[in-house]
Formats: C-alpha cells, sequence, structure tokens
C-alpha cells in the first residue's frame, strides 16, 4: 500500500561484507534520519566530515558501468549502492544515514534479500512530514540502440522488463512487477548475474574482484554453475527489476508511473532519469491524503487520492 508519511529507522543498524568489484570488506552502519533528509552517504573512513557526505541523487552518479557508483562534488564516491536502494524503496524507508569505512558497499548474497530480512524485522518510525511522490503525467521515452525505456501515467509503481541474450538459460525472459499489489520475494532475492565468458573481460578492467558463486549467478553456455541453481524461475530479470527500482530512488521520491524496459541497466536508467527530471512536463510531485490505499482499490478511487503538495 501507498504510504501517506515518511518513515526513518528506529535504531541503528549494522552490516559487513566484501565489496563485488574492490575485493575489500566493509564495515557499513546505517543510522535514523531526520524528515525530508532522505538516503545519504557517509564515508567514516576520511577524515573531513565537510566532504565526506555523498547524497543518493541521480545528479551525483559519476559511473554506472556495471554497478551504480554516486560522486560528491569533492570527488568522495560510494559504489555499488543499487541493491541498498532497492531494499530502502521495498522496505518503505525514506531517510537513513548510511555511514561506511570503504568506497563500496557490500554486495552481500548478491541480491537485497539480507538487507531486507533485517529491515522487516526492525521497527519503523512514522514521521510527522508527508511522503512526496513523483507522480508521471505525459509519456516519456528513450532509445538507445537496442535498449528502450519508456514510462506512462500510472496511480503505483509498476515495472514491465525484458531482456534478450542469446544464452539458452536466460533467453528473451520477461516480467511485470507491481510493487504496490505484488509479492516482491522474487523481486529482492534475485542475485545479480553473469555470463562465464565476461568473466575475465570484466576482471581486465579492474572490478568483480570480490566476485564468487556465492555472490553472484554465473551462466556457462548452458548451465547454473551455482551448486544450488536458480531460486526463481525469472531471477534473471527480476533482479534487473531489482536495480531498476534501486536507480529510480535516486529520483528522490517513490515513482507513481509504468515502466517498460527493453534490454535496461543502471546507465540507461540514470540516463533516463535525467531525462525524466529535466523536462517537468512529465511528472508532478504530489503529497497524498490520510488514507492508506490498500490492495483492493481501484484505480479511480486511488486517483481521487493524490493531491498537488
Amino acid at each position: 500500500m501507498l504510504k501517506i508519511y515518511q518513515q526513518t529507522i528506529n535504531e541503528p543498524i549494522k552490516f559487513e561484507g566484501i565489496g563485488l568489484h574492490t575485493g575489500t570488506k566493509t564495515k557499513l552502519k546505517i543510522l535514523p534520519g531526520k524528515e525530508d533528509e532522505g538516503i545519504v552517504f557517509k564515508r567514516v573512513d576520511l577524515a573531513d566530515t565537510d566532504k565526506n557526505v555523498i547524497r543518493a541523487s541521480y545528479d551525483n552518479v559519476s559511473s554506472a558501468r556495471l554497478c551504480t557508483t554516486l560522486e560528491n562534488k569533492f570527488g568522495i564516491k560510494v559504489s555499488t549502492v543499487e541493491h541498498l536502494l532497492a531494499a530502502f524503496y521495498i522496505a518503505e524507508i525514506d531517510n537513513a544515514i548510511i555511514e561506511l569505512n570503504n568506497e563500496e558497499v557490500p554486495i552481500m548474497d548478491g541480491s537485497a534479500k539480507d538487507f531486507l530480512e533485517v529491515f522487516l524485522k526492525s521497527e519503523t518510525v512514522k514521521q510527522n512530514k508527508k511522503r512526496k511522490y513523483l507522480k508521471i503525467l505525459n509519456k516519456l521515452n528513450l532509445i538507445d540502440k537496442e535498449k528502450k525505456i519508456s514510462i506512462e501515467p500510472s496511480d503505483f509503481f509498476e515495472v514491465n522488463f525484458q531482456l534478450n541474450y542469446k544464452n539458452k538459460i536466460i533467453g528473451k525472459q520477461k516480467n511485470n512487477v507491481n510493487f504496490y499489489t505484488d509479492s516482491l520475494e522474487d523481486i529482492f532475492n534475485s542475485r545479480t548475474f553473469c555470463l562465464f565468458e565476461d568473466i575475465v573481460k570484466i576482471r581486465k578492467l579492474g572490478l568483480a574482484k570480490g566476485g564468487s558463486l556465492k555472490n553472484a549467478l554465473v551462466v556457462d553456455n548452458n548451465r547454473v554453475l551455482n551448486e544450488e541453481g536458480l531460486r526463481n524461475k525469472k531471477e534473471f530479470v527480476n533482479h534487473k527489476i531489482l536495480d531498476l527500482a534501486g536507480d529510480f530512488l535516486l529520483s528522490g521520491h517513490r515513482i507513481l508511473g509504468k515502466i517498460e524496459c527493453i534490454q535496461g541497466g543502471h546507465e540507461l536508467s540514470n540516463k533516463f532519469l535525467r531525462k525524466l527530471m529535466s523536462n517537468k512536463s512529465s511528472y508532478e510531485v504530489l503529497e497524498l491524503k490520510d488514507i492508506f490505499i490498500s490492495k483492493k482499490l481501484n484505480v479511480e478511487e486511488s486517483a481521487r487520492l493524490a493531491v498537488n503538495a
């Protein structure tokens, strides 16, 4: 259901794990955030507290190559933020400060499962200020060769994603998910993946130093190398939907719109977000009245609940 008021966590939460690309261990502590603060990263391994804060925003994305990297005006970075951001999206957490003692967020098991399991067991705090939603008013699209993404009006956040791989295991996999009416367990359980043949290329780029079968799905021709196999039949496309949710939280709002995406990824999502946010006629920012929108509420009823902020 759509929440009316902003939320944060009740008490600090800690995680620890290896970075997928750096291969280094990171300790991460999530602290309650103030109203309207949003999601903020803080590099506690750096001494200058005036320069080590990085706001989770689409215009702070400095690289989207195989992961989403944020960078502030002082050149301080934090990378592989997408799974944690997706966990915030699903757990309905609006404001938080993430302290970390390294450049990269831990990859955990390659999905958002470890983050979500802790968030859902922890107590959240309803704050006094209302949440602002970004409601799509007009269809907008972006085409980059075989990659396509578009967004159109909807009273919920919906994602229709399609992958087109020559690999027989992945193939032309697609899924459609409504983040407010569907179960999201298969989404947040789905792990990052790669083709075995691409591992050498990726590591030549200095990436995936911490990658293993413990934190990524690896596909070699017609088989999955992970001993336990797939967690769900659409794990590949479901992970892409997870990534997209995390990347779209960088808009600063939860989206009320339907996204159609073919062959997308972090780079396409960020290009599209920049186009969307610069096109003021395509959206408006709304608050909701003091009524929860239940799963049974139809589109006409839910539309009447949206009022200008």
